[in-house]
């Protein structure tokens, strides 16, 4: 057998079919992916070579290349084995060469296989061959007892083995023999796992009679088929938890004929047939139902973690969009009980001008001191906007704050801001980095006080799995995890840009082209020789190579500087061609240009550059401070308090989506407790995906259906209401 050798060529014309995209630009994409060329910069600079595909499509892309390659280098380390095994089959290889999926090539090999001794494999040792031909051409039960007899008589026995002694032993050997070699057939196993996906059936009880939240799956039975993926996930973490038991049950008249097709015993009547029948229970039994029960869950598995990933990505990214409050002053306040409430008091630019504790709830005594100090610096530093923790000691925290400002008549909005990783933020050496002088449970609060100032700058800070708008995060692929959303973070601060002269190291390392070394040295240039001047600067920065320009110099902007195309997304490498974009057709910055597109056209031929890089050069010239994140619904500022006793059914208000998962949204109300949305009411029609309705930050007008004070649980409604508020 031959292995296989595949060039980008080969791929690119299967993926262009798969993606339903032109193989040229298929081919394009591979090649610059394959010289180090990151996926924003080949998204933003290299539009004509890959046909304008956007962010997304060169991710997806770039995965299921991924996968091929996986899937033909495991194709031929099977043929490179079984060339070692002097296997010479010309129709199984053109099987393996011909499988689509890791499951097909792992069936074909698995009689080749290397594995223990087997029943299987002893009943082959022992020369059971020949009574089982005459099993398998049906012969009758005195031709088969004969056989047997025959077969006792010149058994050999295997080392550490016992000989056989009756017919009862030869037949058990025969049946070993038949199972085994039926558990290892991949056109059985193919088929019967179709027949697990189409009439399989999952059961689940519970191993408790402990109250959990998985109650409703005590006792829980629904086909394979119609098994969403979010209560997969849930029937997963039951089972892994100790909390569920899980069975998969498929009927025998689903199963079983395919097998006696396999064994040459369907349709068939007499001894041999009910013997063969027999065997195929054996092997469905004890060797095919758990491997595939196993297999068929592991795929499923996959496939829903899959989805939760990529639900994950598009809620943390709609998260970091969310944009920046335009406020001069914030005081954060993030709540706690014995051991107080953190405050910091931070400027525009992120800086703190103030921090402290106390203690507003439980003690009586300190009452006075904590609304003094609020108010002392409220009126200090002139407090515009207050933010608001929303986790442990949140709802009394909120009415401290409201009746302090109502008892001295300031109208200071404030908002409910999730903290999810706030605490994880305090503990990083960013945080001491950031706030050396600052005591450690302090730097929450600053935390919290900067997501408004500019979410996207502060939550990059944090590990993503912290952010809180993802589910059943510990139980996927960590590895993949992280590159999924390590990918939906360098977008997003691709997509927005970074000022050069105050990012953050943090920031800076999600830039195209910058790893975390190269961010740093960033900062430290900064720090010694003062605020860069021009990009061209760059190239002054220890470890930033020539590549590394390229790949980063289009997405860092230089406010003010002395070339004013330093401060938008047009490249460096395009300067020249932008310079006489402006010459010839009198373009000015931060002005609506128009160029008619027949010039454009003549423009583009003569110099020798693509129709949608000089798009991009006119947009960029004409709003060079354009922010992406101004199209995303800006925090609801709240002005009254509420809690979960206020709400009455049919209310409606206005919330905030804080995540969106498969079986609905929650949406945060302003109670410190947010509401299920559940997919059944997301809107007047059908919905099949939550997120082609609603995104995590969405603003949205939701409608009370339920309340349980108790179980802290709010069902909303959407449905008969406008989708945005």
């Amino acid at each position: 057998m031959e292995t296989i050798l595949k060039t980008n060529q080969d791929y690119a014309k299967e993926l262009a079919t798969r993606l339903q995209l032109k193989e040229n630009h298929v081919l394009a994409a591979l090649d610059l992916h394959a010289e180090d060329n990151t996926i924003p910069f080949i998204a933003r600079y290299r539009k004509e070579m890959t046909g304008a595909m956007e962010d997304g499509t060169l991710r997806e892309l770039f995965d299921l290349h991924q996968t091929l390659l996986q899937l033909d280098e495991r194709r031929n380390t099977i043929i490179n084995t079984l060339n070692d095994l002097g296997v010479d089959d010309k129709e199984l290889e053109q099987k393996i060469l011909a499988a689509q999926k890791m499951t097909e090539l792992e069936d074909l090999y698995r009689p080749y296989k290397p594995k223990k001794q087997t029943r299987a494999d002893i009943a082959e040792l022992r020369g059971v061959k020949p009574l089982v031909d005459v099993i398998q051409s049906l012969g009758s039960q005195e031709e088969i007892e004969k056989a047997a007899q025959e077969f006792l008589k010149n058994q050999e026995v295997p080392e550490k083995q016992k000989p056989l002694e009756t017919v009862d032993d030869a037949m058990a050997a025969a049946n070993d023999y038949l199972a085994g070699k039926l558990s290892d057939d991949p056109n059985v196993r193919k088929a019967l796992r179709r027949q697990w996906l189409a009439q399989g059936t999952i059961h689940t009880e519970n191993k408790t009679e402990e109250d959990s939240v998985y109650r409703q799956y005590y006792d829980h039975t629904e086909p394979l088929k119609e098994l969403a993926n979010h209560r997969l996930l849930a029937i997963n973490r039951g089972v892994k938890t100790d909390f569920l038991r899980l069975t998969i049950d498929v009927e025998e008249r689903h199963w079983l004929p395919h097998m006696e097709y396999a064994i040459g015993s369907i349709n068939k009547e007499g001894y041999a047939a009910d013997f063969l029948r027999e065997v195929c229970r054996d092997s469905f039994k004890r060797l095919i139902k758990p491997s595939i029960d196993t297999e068929i869950l592991g795929e499923m598995t996959n496939l829903a973690h899959e989805e939760a990933l990529q639900l994950f990505g598009l809620n943390l990214r709609n998260a970091l969009l969310v944009p920046p409050m335009a406020t001069n002053m914030v005081l954060a306040l993030d709540p706690g009980y014995r051991n107080g409430c953190k405050w910091a008091v931070v400027n525009a630019s992120g800086q703190v001008m103030d921090a402290g504790l106390i203690f507003p709830i439980l003690f009586e005594n300190r009452l006075k001191q904590a609304k003094d100090t609020v108010l002392q610096m409220i009126k200090k530093h002139g407090v515009e906007t207050i933010v608001l923790g929303n986790g442990t000691a949140s709802r009394e925290t909120e009415e401290f704050l409201s009746n302090l400002l109502k008892e001295n008549n300031l109208k200071i909005p404030y908002l409910i801001v999730d903290e999810s990783g706030a605490s994880v933020y305090s503990a990083s050496p960013i945080s001491k980095e950031e706030l050396p002088e600052l005591e450690l449970n302090l730097r929450s609060a600053v935390s919290l006080a900067r997501r408004i100032l500019d979410p996207l700058a502060e939550l990059v800070k944090i590990d993503p799995k912290s952010i809180g708008v993802g589910q059943y995060q510990h139980d996927m692929n960590q590895k993949r995890l992280d590159t999924i959303l390590g990918g939906v973070t360098e977008g997003v601060v691709n997509q927005v840009g970074v000022s050069l002269n105050t990012a953050s190291p943090s920031l800076l390392r999600y830039v195209s082209g910058i790893n975390k070394t190269v961010a740093n040295n960033i900062v430290a240039y900064r720090n010694e020789h003062g605020a860069f001047t021009s990009r061209k600067e760059l190239k002054k920065v220890k470890q930033l190579g020539d590549k590394a320009f390229t790949q980063s110099a289009g997405f860092l902007r230089i406010d003010h500087a002395k070339n004013p195309l330093d401060n938008t997304f047009v490249h460096p490498e395009s300067y020249d061609v932008a310079e006489k974009l402006i010459k010839e057709f009198g373009l000015s910055f931060n002005q609506k240009n128009k160029v008619k597109k027949s010039d454009l056209e003549k423009f583009s031929k003569e110099n020798e550059v693509g129709m949608e890089t000089l798009i991009d050069i006119v947009d960029a010239i004409s709003m060079p401070e354009r922010d992406i994140r101004d199209d995303f619904p800006a925090p609801v500022l709240i002005t009254e308090v509420k809690s979960m006793e206020d709400l009455k059914k049919d209310q409606v208000l206005t919330g905030v989506v804080r995540n969106v998962t498969a079986f609905g949204a929650f949406v945060d109300i302003g109670v410190h407790q947010d509401g299920l949305v559940h997919i059944s009411q997301l809107a007047d029609r059908f919905v099949k995906d939550p997120t082609t309705v609603v995104s995590v930050g969405d603003v949205v007008k939701v409608r009370i259906l339920d309340v349980d004070v108790d179980k802290h649980r709010i069902s909303l409604s959407m449905k008969g209401l406008k989708r945005r508020a």
